[in-house]
């Protein structure tokens, strides 16, 4: 099959332009309250840039060209999928802070003491694999591309999924702290499982998806290689990702060591006082 020209327009469908536009909206509101009030800690400039790149990176992977060059190319379909996955939770969570969550916190906690199972960490894990390995079978993967409404279930789950993930590793407020090596078994058992699947498809000997060897060929791209393209891109995604989290984590963790650390010196220097003034007083 010939080469075929790609179609690289901007997708205009109305439902996540207006997602993309309440979230910056509602998030924009919030901020500026909170900065209004005079939590400027908990408001900061790097805490909307967060918000912000996770919002760009919804509007990449919903709205711009990526969008229609995921029903042409699998590669592009694949970076789309990443997105929704890991790079929009990330940037969106790490948005958050407990002043800017502070209306409903209370609400969050008792949602996650209330769905039970479902908020536990272990939970999180298998619908993070479970969604990428169920949604790549052949036969849900190519529904989800012939008919627009699975397609929308499809991205839902992966950006359902990666949420509830990066919340129990990130949020500034959730019932459940991880401690000690929970966090590496998290990512590592999560992210192998899913890199398995890149490289599965990267080194299939055959094109698996009906949709993209039948469909004309983008960029020249044959079914084999566009596949193998974007198994690498899911595996190498995986791998960075990873990487970049567990490095954020052992940081993150260490600056909490030193803060208990501190709050205990505090402590004893206190009661120190407290007993040098008592035995003045005698």
């Amino acid at each position: 099959m010939l080469a075929a020209a790609a179609n690289t327009s901007f997708s205009l469908a109305p439902g996540p332009i207006i997602i993309v536009a309440l979230l910056t909206g509602l998030y924009v509101y919030r901020w500026r309250q909170v900065r209004a009030a005079g939590s400027t800690r908990g408001a900061t400039w790097t805490l909307l840039a967060c918000w912000m790149t996770g919002i760009f990176a919804l509007f990449v992977a919903l709205i711009s060209p990526i969008d229609n060059l995921a029903d042409q190319v699998f590669a592009m379909h694949m970076v789309q999928h990443v997105l929704l996955l890991d790079i929009v939770p990330v940037f969106l969570i790490l948005g958050l802070s407990k002043v800017l969550l502070r209306p409903i916190a209370r609400t969050v906690l008792d949602a996650e003491r209330a769905l039970g199972p479902i908020a536990h960490p272990l939970f999180a894990i298998c619908f993070y694999v479970g969604a990428m390995w169920v949604w790549h079978l052949p036969a849900l993967y190519d529904a989800a591309l012939k008919h627009s409404g699975i397609h929308v279930i499809e991205h839902t789950f992966f950006l359902s999924a990666g949420l509830l993930y990066w919340w129990h590793l990130l949020s500034p407020v959730r019932g459940r702290h991880f401690g000690g090596l929970a966090p590496v078994g998290y990512m590592l058992s999560t992210k192998l499982a899913v890199g398995l699947l890149g490289i599965l498809l990267t080194f299939a000997p055959n094109a698996l998806y009906d949709f993209y060897k039948t469909g004309p060929h983008v960029w020249g791209l044959k079914p084999t290689d566009d596949q193998a393209l974007a198994g690498a891109i899911m595996a190498i995604e995986q791998s960075v990702v990873m990487g970049i989290a567990l490095a954020y984590l052992f940081v993150r963790a260490l600056s909490e060591s030193e803060r208990a650390q501190e709050r205990e010196d505090r402590l004893l220097d206190q009661q120190e006082a407290d007993a040098a003034a008592a035995n003045a007083a005698r």
